[in-house]
């Protein structure tokens, strides 16, 4: 029971690396099948058994989060399958002595490969563009092939091929992969169920590991948007590494001085894997936040080169009433003077209109005469002593 616990959460450790990187599943686990006595047909059988499984949820997780590129899946995975097909189908011809070796020896490079990739800067220009049939064909049939009869292998195979092109956005390829992976699982394990029969699974293997792995997909196809790919690549490398070594070197039957000493290197070499991935994720950080800033700054000086001739617009907008106000004010009190200058001159004419008799009057009456309001007229010398009222 124990055991099975321990290959239930290698399953899940695995399964998170895995959904993690876009590889690493069957490494981490054929690798620690190796290490408990397993052997290397039966250890790739039962992990590409339990595959089918991991990688259909993990596929489906993908797919959810917009992880997955189905144009790439279509082209991959059939090259990938009749790969698979083919390494089972040699794997299970070959002898267990014969095959531990080679095994761990497709592990160990695999291993290698993984530390040097993710000690350097991964690439994320070049985004965008088709990847061709003619490139992703082969590319699945190699995968395939290395995947099976090293007990896996799709994964650093195909999803570094892919990040180098720079043809599509590293969530994508790591989603695609995952997910074409469940063809290449299917194939593989029919290929093992024909050269080793039933006996070459080991169901309770299968079904710790199955349980692990569903447990991690979901979690894994979320943790790939925020989990840094540098440090995980590189730690997961060493440790492919280091286990895939003990079989080599005892292969080799090397002894002494030299195991140790061996040991220590690829130690060594480790330590300094993650150190240059570090320092790797750090420029990228570090030159991320740049690229950032410049577009912010940028942005905000486009916009403000936007906003000036809009803010002329307004106010020449809000001016705009106000002078047509005044003009109106204007022409209203020189419509009001005119009208009120008009007034007084029809007044002044009516004025001048009424008194014009009056002053006809007194200028047609004849000398030493002063005219009366009746139209009569007296001696000038009688004017002002009454008799004017005597008559």
């Amino acid at each position: 029971m124990r055991k099975l616990l321990v290959l239930a959460l290698v399953g899940l450790a695995a399964q998170l690396v895995d959904g993690s990187l876009g590889m690493a599943y069957g490494l981490t686990s054929s690798t620690l099948l190796l290490v408990v006595g397993v052997a290397p047909a039966a250890a790739s059988a039962s992990v590409h058994l339990a595959e089918i499984g991991t990688t259909f949820a993990a596929g489906v997780a993908h797919w959810r989060f917009g992880n997955v590129d189905w144009r790439v899946v279509s082209r991959i995975a059939l090259p990938g399958a009749i790969g698979a097909f083919a390494g089972a189908t040699l794997l299970s011809s070959i002898s267990t002595r014969s095959a531990a070796p080679w095994m761990a020896g497709i592990l160990f490079t695999l291993g290698a490969y993984l530390l040097v990739r993710f000690s350097r800067p991964l690439r994320t220009d070049r985004i965008g563009g088709r990847l061709r049939g003619r490139f992703l064909g082969p590319l699945g049939l190699v995968a395939g092939f290395v995947d099976a009869t090293g007990g896996g292998g799709w994964g650093p195979v195909a999803t570094p091929a892919l990040l180098v092109s720079g043809r599509l956005e590293p969530r994508k390829v790591i989603g695609s992969v995952d997910t074409a992976e469940f063809v290449v699982a299917g194939a593989a394990s029919v290929g093992f169920l024909i050269g080793l029969g039933t006996e070459g699974f080991l169901l309770p293997t299968v079904l710790a590991l199955l349980i692990g792995g569903l447990i991690a997909a979901p979690l894994a196809a979320w943790l790939v948007r925020i989990v840094p790919a540098q440090l995980l690549g590189a730690a997961v490398g060493g440790v492919i590494v280091l286990t895939n070594a003990r079989t080599l070197i005892r292969s080799a039957e090397l002894d002494g001085p030299f195991r140790p000493a061996l040991y220590a290197l690829l130690a060594a070499g480790w330590l300094a894997a993650l150190v240059f991935a570090v320092r790797a994720l750090r420029r990228a950080r570090a030159t991320a936040t740049e690229a950032a800033t410049a577009a912010t700054a940028a942005t905000e000086a486009a916009t403000a080169t936007e906003a000036a001739p809009a803010r002329a617009t307004a106010t020449a907008t809000e001016a705009a009433p106000a002078r047509a106000t005044a003009t109106e004010a204007a022409t209203a009190t020189e419509a009001a003077t005119a009208t009120e200058a008009a007034t007084a001159s029809k007044a002044v004419t009516a004025t001048v209109s009424k008194a014009a008799p009056e002053v006809l009057a007194v200028t047609d009456t004849p000398s030493g005469h002063t005219a009366e309001p009746n139209g009569g007229s007296i001696p000038a010398g009688l004017a002002g002593t009454g008799m004017s009222s005597a008559r």
